[in-house]
């Protein structure tokens, strides 16, 4: 079905993806575009209840594109209301940056135990570093350094993602900075340069809804998005 001709379409999406989705979305089509800001993945309540308080203020049936993957559970239990939702099936961005659910797989199954590093969490200070500077204003070196490491320690590889060579390069003095802190923990850097292939396949959902996709979930009016949709029948 192509949902464009009978509902208007409406983009809702992590600031993130806003010149991916803003180059590669069709002309004309959208109705409404709204990027809400980075940060709100830091608490997913916050997510959870920003995205629905943005959707259910769209009076007019239309056709919902989350920018988001479940984001720490942050998009479980959203309500469709009167739209239909569209939304990738993956845990978090940073599959979407990478171009696909299966180079995230091979990259983690490479190098397991990755924090991931992108131009969106840099910018929201939700970092290992920022989140250990943080802890500074409010408790003692020791509680802080303590606090810190029950969050990173296990972690052996800090990579940054981002989906062009200019953000690689706008924010690398940032990322090796927080680089640097996460040697404590013997932390290796790398970077990657992602792809923009799976929000051009998301954009192209607008106009050619899928059925029964393994890489993108819809969620007829009046249901509710849940965690297990985001379960891939691989078990992967």
């Amino acid at each position: 079905m192509n949902p464009t001709q009978n509902r208007p379409v409406v983009i809702i999406a992590c600031a993130v993806f806003q010149q991916l989705i803003e180059k590669h979305l069709p002309k004309d089509v959208a109705a409404q575009i709204t990027f809400l800001d980075y940060g709100l993945h830091s608490v997913p309540k916050n997510l959870q209840k920003t995205v629905q308080v943005t959707i259910d203020s769209i009076t007019e049936p239309s056709l919902i594109v989350l920018g988001y993957g479940l984001c720490g559970n942050g998009l479980n239990n959203i309500q469709a209301g009167v739209h239909t939702l569209l939304i990738p099936r993956t845990d978090d961005c940073i599959a979407i940056l990478l171009g696909s659910y299966e180079e995230y797989i091979r990259k983690f199954t490479e190098n397991s135990g990755t924090y991931y590093l992108t131009k969106g969490w840099l910018e929201s200070g939700s970092d290992p570093l920022r989140e250990y500077e943080t802890y500074l204003e409010q408790y003692d070196q020791e509680t802080a350094e303590w606090l810190v490491d029950q969050q990173y320690q296990h972690y052996k590889n800090l990579s940054f993602v981002a989906h062009n060579q200019e953000d690689l390069d706008a924010y690398r003095p940032r990322a090796l900075k927080v680089a640097k802190f996460c040697e404590r923990w013997g932390m290796i850097y790398s970077e990657a340069l992602g792809s923009d292939a799976y929000v051009r396949r998301l954009m192209a959902c607008i106009t050619q809804l899928p059925e029964n996709s393994d890489e993108f979930i819809v969620v007829l009016p009046g249901d509710t998005l849940e965690q297990s949709q985001f379960i891939r029948m691989e078990g992967l």
